[in-house]
C-alpha cells in the first residue's frame, strides 16, 4: 500500500471548545464549530473544510485543463452546498455550480463538466470510502 502523503495529516484539540489544530506538511490550519454547536466559529467547520477540498480540487483541475487547451477563460467560479437525507437511507448530496468569466460554447461546457467530475476529490467522494480507525 502506498500512502498519498509522505507525512500524515495530524490533528489536536485541547480544552478550548471546539478549536482543532490540523498540521499538514507546510504548517497548521484550524477548524472550529459554529456557535450554534458550542464552538466560537473562529475557523471553518468540518463540513466547510470538506466542501473546500472539493472546490479547490475542482478549480485546480479545470485550470490545468483550460490552460492545456489554451482557452481564454481568465476566471473560474464555484459554489457548493450540501444537504443530507436520512430516509430511506442516509444520503448526502453535494451541489456544485461552476461558472466562468468568459463565454463558453456547448462543446467546451460538455468537456469542462466531464473534467470537473474527474477531479481526484470528486472521485473519492463518489466512490466507496473505507475509514479504518484504531485507538
Amino acid at each position: 500500500m502506498k500512502y498519498s502523503f509522505d507525512k500524515p495529516i495530524k490533528g489536536k484539540i485541547g480544552t478550548e471548545k471546539y478549536k482543532v489544530a490540523i498540521s499538514w506538511r507546510n504548517g497548521v490550519l484550524y477548524a472550529d464549530e459554529p456557535t450554534s454547536s458550542g464552538g466560537k466559529d473562529t475557523a471553518p467547520d468540518p463540513f466547510t473544510l470538506l466542501l473546500s477540498a472539493l472546490a479547490s480540487c475542482t478549480l485546480s483541475t479545470l485550470r490545468m485543463y483550460i490552460d492545456r487547451k489554451e482557452w481564454e477563460i481568465p476566471e473560474i467560479f464555484i459554489e457548493l452546498n450540501m444537504f443530507q437525507e436520512t430516509l430511506p437511507t442516509f444520503t448526502s448530496t453535494i451541489e456544485r455550480n461552476i461558472s466562468f468569466s468568459a463565454n463558453i460554447d456547448d462543446a467546451q461546457r460538455e468537456s469542462l463538466l466531464k473534467i470537473a467530475n474527474k477531479c481526484p476529490v470528486s472521485k473519492i467522494l463518489e466512490n466507496k470510502v473505507e475509514i479504518k480507525t484504531t485507538i
